[in-house]
């Protein structure tokens, strides 16, 4: 079997870095001592090797001495993990802005550009060897460079809240569906914060402004074409009414023709029997329809949903993200840690996005003319 040559697989890897990352590692006291692990290429390569193949920091080390990259302990990795935290963040805000993904976010017309945008999303974790569901990662990201601000681990019973995350004045929350209760965004607009969220049909009751029930498919029923339209609504909770709006756009048919088929194939088994569809849910796939609280004034209603697109193309990131997220065991020592290691993942997926974007250019000879690094 041919033995492979990992220094020359690493030079892969590092063609796809920022050109500033050694620098940075300094920049950001990822290596700041004369002892120890000097390099940031090794360390970043240890690093990686934790993070991205789900190895526990024992194993890590043990390969690293196998290897001959480095001599250090467990403890020692997860030290260095913990302070490597700024490091890995700058690297993935640089990485994002420079793939393909990220220049196509990046390029797009970006509204409230005095927002602090916050995507929100949550995933779950298995401990190694573990079958079940262990701890649930709950996540906010900066819509504009990727970086994560904030993270918590919970048991897995811990549900999806906006009410986890602290809110600044001013940010603009963006949300999935798992993130639609009213507690959790009244607790955004106490803090002085915003809201753009996947509306529930039912879980979620809307009033109108003379305090009637809301009948959403009714005013979904008459959208003109394709063409966007909102609605001024409030909702209540705890004996207080809520300003908000509804925004909504129709599905080209065959949008909503894949939508009702997911829909299908989710159909749950309780008790041994099939759990029908209702025909309001069916329904309602022919919609994308979101609440949002920021002001119209601010922001249009073809502004909400063009934030609302630029979240759910972020999500092909997460889903590539989550998949890593599964097979890897989660540092629980301190945020801190936590949060390296997450913010490690978003470097993997994004790396993993540069890696793909190479391949469509792959030489049949194996390198750059213009390098002498292979390109795959």
């Amino acid at each position: 079997m041919e033995t492979i040559d990992l220094d020359r697989e690493w030079a892969v890897i590092e063609r796809l870095l920022p050109g500033d990352w050694r620098e940075l590692a300094r920049d950001c006291l990822a290596i700041r001592r004369a002892r120890g692990v000097t390099d940031p290429a090794v360390l970043l390569r240890l690093l990686l090797m934790h993070v991205g193949t789900g190895m526990s920091l024992r194993s890590t080390v043990a390969r690293a001495a196998q290897q001959q990259l480095a001599e250090m302990s467990a403890v020692g990795l997860m030290k260095r993990l913990r302070t490597s935290e700024p490091w890995l963040s700058t690297l993935t805000c640089k990485l994002f802005a420079g793939t393909r993904f990220g220049n196509r976010v990046a390029s797009a017309r970006m509204p409230a550009a005095n927002r602090r945008l916050r995507v929100v999303d949550a995933t779950t974790v298995q401990e190694p060897g573990s079958t079940e569901t262990d701890w649930r990662v709950h996540y906010s990201v900066g819509l504009k460079d990727l970086a994560c601000d904030h993270l918590q681990v919970t048991q897995s019973s811990g549900g999806e809240t906006f009410k986890r995350f602290p809110i600044r004045r001013g940010d603009l929350l963006l949300g999935d569906r798992g993130y639609c209760h009213r507690e959790g965004v009244a607790h955004v607009i106490k803090h002085g914060g915003d809201v753009i969220v996947r509306l529930n049909l039912t879980s979620f009751p809307l009033l109108t402004g003379e305090n009637r029930a809301f009948d959403i498919l009714g005013h979904l029923r008459g959208l003109e074409g394709l063409k966007p339209q909102s609605w001024q609504v409030q909702f209540e909770w705890k004996q207080k009414k809520y300003a908000a709006r509804l925004c909504a756009i129709r599905k080209t048919q065959e949008a909503a023709g894949k939508a009702k088929e997911q829909l299908h194939k989710r159909e749950k088994v309780k008790h041994g029997k099939k759990q029908r569809l209702l025909p309001e849910t069916l329904e309602s796939a022919e919609y994308i329809y979101v609440l949002t609280t920021a002001p119209e004034e601010e922001l249009s209603t073809n502004e909400i949903l063009e934030l609302y697109r630029l979240r759910w193309q972020i999500e092909l990131v997460f889903k590539r993200l989550k998949t890593l997220l599964r097979v890897a065991e989660l540092p629980k020592h301190t945020d801190a840690s936590s949060r390296a290691w997450l913010q490690g993942k978003f470097l993997v997926a994004l790396l993993i996005e540069r890696l793909s974007e190479a391949a469509e250019l792959f030489s049949p000879w194996g390198h750059d003319l213009h390098s002498p690094q292979p390109l795959a």
